[in-house]
């Protein structure tokens, strides 16, 4: 266990070290290299920058968001290689049948709900459905970008009224409750959606009668 944490103590320091030359732009450095393809405790480096820097959080909201969603198109790129081979030797059949109804129907929430979710998400399996499935790159850009911002902006409000130590409290809770979790945020979005689409059939009906 003392070697775990040893080597856990040396990682951490040594990304620091790299962050280090980059100033306030590290975070959206280490942002994208965990949206490409390897990953980074990226949680925990926005956390730290937000605690050190309260009056500036929403910049490191929005470049974490920004480099995320910029790493993505990585692996959305290697999509168009043989995406759909990936995901089929990755998942079940039934998973992948899934997958591909949600992108058939909403390719947007498909990709900005998983990208709201912090780890274990399998978020990187989503951004090769994306591409294999042939989704906008600007819509996909987008809908990263939108996922993520709420989750880093969720992390900052919380880091700045707890502390950084929240994050360890986030993973945890997260690894135990997933299904709740996932199932909870997911009735939120179904809600949302809705009232949207309630208020959009409202205004072009008043549209027309006008």
């Amino acid at each position: 266990m003392n070697k775990i944490t040893n080597i856990l103590k040396r990682y951490t320091a040594w990304i620091w070290k790299v962050l280090a030359p980059l100033g306030p732009w590290g975070v959206f450095a280490i942002a994208a290299v965990d949206g490409s393809l390897f990953g980074m405790p990226v949680d925990a480096v926005v956390a730290t920058y937000v605690y050190n820097d309260r009056p500036h959080f929403l910049f490191y909201v929005v470049m974490a968001s920004a480099g995320s969603a910029l790493g993505s198109l990585v692996i959305y790129g290697i999509g168009y290689l043989g995406g759909e081979t990936v995901l089929r030797k990755r998942i079940s059949e039934e998973r992948f049948n899934k997958i591909h109804a949600s992108f058939e129907r909403h390719e947007f929430w498909a990709v900005m709900f998983p990208a709201m979710l912090p780890p274990p998400t399998p978020f990187k399996l989503f951004v090769l459905a994306a591409s294999a499935f042939e989704m906008k790159l600007t819509h996909f850009f987008a809908a990263v970008f939108a996922g993520r911002f709420v989750r880093f902006l969720l992390l900052a409000i919380l880091t700045i009224k707890f502390g950084p130590e929240i994050i360890h409290l986030i993973g945890n809770l997260a690894r135990e409750h997933a299904g709740w979790l996932a199932a909870g945020i997911a009735a939120i979005f179904l809600i949302s959606f809705l009232v949207w689409r309630l208020l959009r059939r409202r205004q072009r009906k008043t549209a027309t009668s006008s």
